[in-house]
């Protein structure tokens, strides 16, 4: 990280660098202040240990980078997030919630959710952002009770799913997909009222799609992100409801 000085960059220590010091889920690393950084990359290099990784939530930033390159930590600008009062379901959706088409879970199997984000074929996109290191890393998260999946099963199979992370107040959303047609936003479109009606203030969907704009997504600058997150994270008086990711729908 240019920051953190490491030996890294663009051309060379791809991954994680494995001289960086390992932070536990305990400890917090500073990074450089998004609102003074030119451009959406806020750092280079570092590792993705689980308190560097909250850290950079905590700080409105997180990893995004491609096989062969070092961590790449960001902070776009502008930001993309869903708030209740926008949330949008459209009354085909709400029929198909209604029906039951899909059987809903919550961290019932993370890991397959998160390697079928890794392995979708996207259009328009080359290869993966969701690295080997990326998904240990994020499956150690969830271990630990930080990252967490919703899924759509059709007769006991995953057809779909997002994961995200829960910090107070705050899910930040990073991946979604389907094998059938509204899977994952059967999911995504449980999940996320459950987690406003535990107290959560918004869901950051990190850079705009189509698809997220569709359910009430909104575009605010990165500046007023940041206020946003902190006033969010101070006002947290509680991680989440325990039951929450042990219900099914």
């Amino acid at each position: 990280m240019l920051a953190i000085k490491n030996r890294c960059n663009l051309s060379f220590c791809p991954g994680p660098d494995p001289a960086f010091p390992y932070l536990t889920e305990h400890e917090y690393f500073l990074f450089p202040p998004p609102a003074k950084t030119y451009g959406d990359i806020v750092a280079i290099g570092g590792n993705l240990s689980p308190g560097m990784l909250l850290s950079a939530y905590k700080q409105g930033i997180f990893p995004w980078y491609s096989e062969g390159e070092p961590i790449l930590w960001q902070s776009p600008d502008p930001r993309f997030l869903l708030f209740p009062e926008k949330l949008h379901i459209s009354t085909s959706m709400k029929k198909a919630l209604r029906k039951k088409t899909f059987t809903i879970l919550f961290d019932h199997d993370f890991a397959s959710v998160i390697e079928n984000c890794a392995a979708i074929n996207r259009p328009g996109q080359d290869g993966t952002w969701i690295t080997g290191d990326m998904i240990a890393a994020y499956t150690e998260l969830h271990r630990l009770g930080w990252a967490h999946s919703a899924e759509s099963y059709i007769d006991g199979e995953l057809a779909g799913g997002c994961y995200g992370i829960r910090l107070g107040n705050v899910f930040f959303g990073e991946s979604m997909f389907s094998k059938v047609t509204n899977a994952s936003k059967a999911a995504f479109l449980t999940l996320a009222p459950l987690l406003f009606a535990d107290g959560v203030t918004f869901i950051d969907c990190q850079a705009y799609t189509d698809y997220l704009a569709s359910l009430g997504a909104v575009e605010i600058s990165r500046d007023v992100f940041l206020k946003t997150l902190r006033k969010a994270l101070a006002s947290a008086h509680h991680f989440s409801n325990p039951s929450l990711f042990t219900q099914s729908l």
